[in-house]
């Protein structure tokens, strides 16, 4: 295991007890969100480093009971807080490296990512990882419950105009992953940039 995948479990595992105590009020934007990706009955999705697992139930009422949710992290520790929560009554909890996915070629209709892309120790290669595991024409939503400049504030620091998820930054690397960026916000209530797979 690399510095940074020990760094992202030991960061992940200190907070995951207290994660959903922290952020109580972030379920309806996550809903939203998910309501973006267009998903249907019947559908396979992925929420890539799912933490506690806020995004599964919205995910799971989305494709409904024949659809397939799955929710991948890094920290044992966070998806022990999902189990914890009952969110794995709304879909099956990988223990895995969204870099490394267990998960056939082009078996995924979309991917829901809340706050991973900062967490990737290689951007491009592990949005390329992702994209071999959805289908072409399927949907990407890297998202965050509150936008760039707002998480900035929080967290004590300023925007710099290398920021990976600036519009043109977030554009040019999904490009080279071979995503195609259809829709990009970032306001102080939400951060959401949606993609399709190339064909």
């Amino acid at each position: 295991m690399s510095d940074d995948h020990t760094h992202v479990q030991e960061f992940f595992a200190a907070r995951a007890a207290g994660w959903d105590r922290k952020f109580p009020d972030d379920g309806p934007a996550y809903a939203t969100a998910v309501a973006e990706l267009g998903l249907r009955e019947g559908g396979r999705v992925l929420d890539a480093g799912c933490g506690t697992g806020r995004a599964l139930p919205a995910l799971r009422a989305a494709v409904g009971p024949s659809g397939v949710v799955l929710g991948a992290d890094l920290t044992p520790a966070m998806l022990y807080e999902a189990a914890r929560a009952g969110r794995d009554a709304d879909g099956a909890l990988l223990l895995t490296d969204v870099a490394a996915l267990p998960l056939r070629p082009s078996s995924l209709d979309a991917v829901f990512a809340a706050g991973l892309i900062a967490h990737l120790p290689r951007p491009v290669e592990n949005l390329r990882e992702i994209a071999r595991v959805v289908r072409p024409g399927g949907v990407l939503a890297l998202f965050h419950p509150i936008g760039r400049a707002a998480l900035a504030a929080r967290q004590g620091r300023r925007l710099t105009p290398d920021d990976l998820r600036a519009e043109p930054n977030l554009r040019a690397l999904l490009s080279e992953a071979g995503w195609r960026v259809t829709s990009y916000v970032d306001e102080d209530t939400r951060f959401l940039a949606l993609a399709v797979l190339a064909d």
